[in-house]
């Protein structure tokens, strides 16, 4: 039972250079806005956001490990460099409009979650790197639609019939029941939330098996870290596409709830 998959993982390894509204004090927007900050600077603020934001969805602290960090950050300068781009083409377009449109969802996507006692963060942005928060009419490559991407065949599991998953809150509903499927299966790991949130785009069972054959006591601290560094050792659909979903999670999840910081005039999308 795999849900859909998202838009082409395409991550490039260039330095960000977007630029950002002029202030009044330089030194205050070096050391605040992620455009302007140094290599170091935005492995700082990356490294303490991430563990923040999983602190926020799990009640836990996650220790990641450098290089997860690291493509958390390459996710981050994935979305940063598309500040102020034209047009809005699904994974190109301008991130702007990624979060306005989110605004408009974002009160049913955190009650509907925080009704399956999933944390708001995850119902707020699994979405948005789902579909950007497009409510997708037409099927995708793989059949998948809607904004939370569910194949028919998953949404009938969940007793939704293909004109339901064009529902934004029933299929909110549906994606929380699996998050919360998948967290109760990892629950003695660490990362349960993590590992949850990567079955969402592979599969409970993939993962479980993933985490069987790749996971030892000594990397269990991390388990998605784990994962992610030995992406080389599984299927081409890892590699190519799975490998770079939980670090997105968190890129657009820092980003949404710390605008300011990318030179983005809106509030964190959890206060809506």
């Amino acid at each position: 039972m795999i849900l859909a998959k998202t838009f082409p993982l395409l991550l490039t390894l260039a330095v960000c250079t977007a630029t950002t509204p002029p202030v009044s004090n330089a030194k205050h927007q070096k050391a605040t806005v992620y455009q302007q900050m140094n290599q170091a600077e935005r492995a700082a603020f990356v490294s303490e956001q991430a563990r923040r934001i999983a602190n926020q969805i799990s009640g836990r602290d996650y220790r990641f490990t450098p290089a997860f960090e690291a493509a958390i950050q390459r996710s981050i300068d994935f979305y940063v460099r598309r500040i102020g781009n034209s047009g809005d083409a699904p994974g190109k377009g301008d991130t702007r409009l990624i979060f306005e449109r989110g605004q408009t969802h974002a009160p049913i996507l955190s009650s509907t979650f925080k009704a399956h006692n999933v944390s708001q963060l995850i119902g707020l942005y699994l979405p948005a790197i789902e579909s950007e928060y497009v409510n997708l009419q037409s099927p995708n490559a793989v059949g998948a639609i809607g904004m939370f991407q569910f194949l028919p065949k998953t949404g009938e599991h969940f007793g939704l019939t293909r004109d339901e998953l064009l529902d934004v809150q029933k299929s909110a509903d549906a994606a929380a029941r699996y998050i919360a499927a998948g967290v109760k299966q990892f629950n003695d790991d660490p990362m349960k939330e993590a590992l949850a949130l990567l079955a969402y785009n592979r599969g409970i069972d993939n993962v479980q098996r993933d985490v069987a054959s790749l996971v030892t006591r000594q990397t269990r601290a991390c388990s998605i870290c784990a994962l992610t560094e030995q992406s080389y050792k599984l299927d081409q659909t890892f590699r190519d596409e799975n490998v770079y979903y939980v670090p997105r999670f968190f890129a657009i999840a820092i980003i949404g709830e710390n605008p300011q910081a990318f030179g983005l005039q809106t509030p964190p999308l959890s206060s809506f």
